[in-house]
């Protein structure tokens, strides 16, 4: 694994608004804290998603947006970019990987972290089309497109994007984590990202004590003990 030390840069591909928030916040928070630089890319913008029936696709597409980049300041993030993909509908396709591949010529991260492209039949929520496809494609976009300067080059030859090889894939959701992150530090942190996404969580009767549940039974399958809260990832190392 790289060291802590050697993660200055960090891009967050996710498919939907609030995704890197159930998935990873609490560790972004603390990359955040360490003056390491957080950028989200997320590919749809949750258009699908939501309990509000007054709202068409564009009004909750547009929201959501908005919940997003206020989850994202919750744990230090300033840079949110969206895609634009159709929410449901995203499949593992050449278009996707190269628009992930530009997002990783952009930012040039050390680390990137994503769905896992594996379904989870132990906790189903976490396996959504959208995630398993941007999972793969994300993936994909890592080994080879980025760091290949013929793959997609419109990007170098238009863009003037350079290649850019990505060191570490840490992957969320997926059935066989083998790295977790103790993030009791900065659980509140956590769930105040989380109770932004209001469209999605705010109808639900004990959120908080639900979602410190969950990420406790974490802490608890990585042997951090009681009173502790932790984040679970597959970490992929790309040499």
């Amino acid at each position: 694994m790289l060291d802590a030390a050697e993660i200055n840069r960090v891009l967050v591909v996710t498919a939907h608004p609030d995704d890197v928030d159930f998935g990873s916040a609490g560790t972004i928070a603390l990359f955040t804290e360490r003056g390491v630089e957080v950028t989200y890319c997320v590919v749809t913008d949750g258009d699908a998603g939501g309990f509000d029936r007054e709202l068409d696709n564009t009004g909750m597409a547009e929201l959501r947006r908005a919940e997003q980049r206020a989850a994202a300041k919750a744990v230090g993030v300033e840079d949110v970019r969206f895609l634009g993909y159709r929410d449901g509908t995203v499949v593992h396709s050449l278009d996707l990987r190269r628009d992930i591949a530009r997002a990783i010529r952009q930012v040039r991260p050390d680390l990137l972290m994503t769905h896992s492209p594996e379904r989870n039949y132990q906790a189903i929520s976490p396996s959504h089309p959208d995630h398993r496809a941007v999972g793969g494609a994300a993936i994909d976009a890592v080994y080879p497109d980025a760091r290949n300067p013929y793959a997609f080059p419109e990007l170098l030859r238009d863009e003037g994007l350079e290649a850019w090889t990505v060191r570490e894939v840490w992957l969320s959701g997926g059935p066989t984590p083998n790295h977790y992150v103790d993030i009791t530090d900065t659980i509140d942190r956590k769930l105040a990202a989380l109770q932004s996404h209001v469209s999605q969580v705010g109808h639900i009767e004990g959120f908080a004590d639900f979602a410190r549940g969950r990420w406790s039974q974490m802490a608890s399958a990585a042997g951090f003990g009681e009173g502790r809260y932790a984040e679970a990832f597959q970490v992929v190392p790309t040499a």
